[in-house]
């Protein structure tokens, strides 16, 4: 019995891949000098009577550096979609031209952009805790199969496993963050 008892390292991997994919789209939806399509993700429209992503109402394009434009597709929804910008907290003034939205991004000043790499840092650290958390699961596992009977090299091995997928994606979230940070500084 003692030697059928396995820690699914597969699946503790694919959940702490799981926290890097949340923090990469956390990142995404940081805005920087930059343009960039995936500052407006997290943006719902009230369209049809249901909350709605801006992508599935027009086309999000990026022009030229420091320029979104959104394509609306049904021209009763430019306002709602121009609304839901304004009240979003991003910072951008939409400007109206037809059923296009144009989001001019505007420079960061100093000041914004300390307060940027500050809220990196916390996206980050929500991520290391939602690594940690999968990591404690791990070792739960590993505590479960040393009452079920598992050999002490096999324990030692399985938190040795743990450890190092743990310290490998916490290595994974500190690099995304300084290369965010380096972003958001750069002017």
């Amino acid at each position: 019995m003692a030697d059928d008892i396995e820690i699914d390292i597969d699946d503790l991997e694919r959940r702490m891949k799981g926290a890097m994919e949340s923090l990469r789209h956390e990142f995404g939806s940081l805005r920087t000098g930059r343009a960039s399509a995936s500052m407006v993700e997290p943006v719902q429209v009230d369209a049809y009577g249901q909350m709605t992503p801006i992508n599935q109402l027009g086309t999000v394009n990026v022009p030229e550096p420091r320029m979104v434009t959104i394509n609306v597709w049904d021209k009763a929804m430019v306002g709602k979609v121009e609304k839901a910008i304004r009240e979003s907290g991003l910072g951008i003034n939409p400007q109206l031209n037809g059923t296009i939205i144009m989001l001019p991004i505007p420079e960061l000043n100093e000041e914004r952009r300390r307060e940027l790499t500050k809220v990196a840092a916390q996206y980050a650290e929500s991520a290391r805790v939602a690594i940690r958390n999968v990591r404690r699961d791990g070792m739960d596992q590993v505590k479960k199969g040393k009452t079920n009977g598992m050999p002490e090299d096999d324990q030692k091995f399985w938190e040795g496993a743990v450890q190092e997928l743990t310290d490998k994606m916490i290595a994974n979230v500190d690099q995304a963050l300084e290369a965010k940070q380096a972003e958001i500084m750069q002017v």
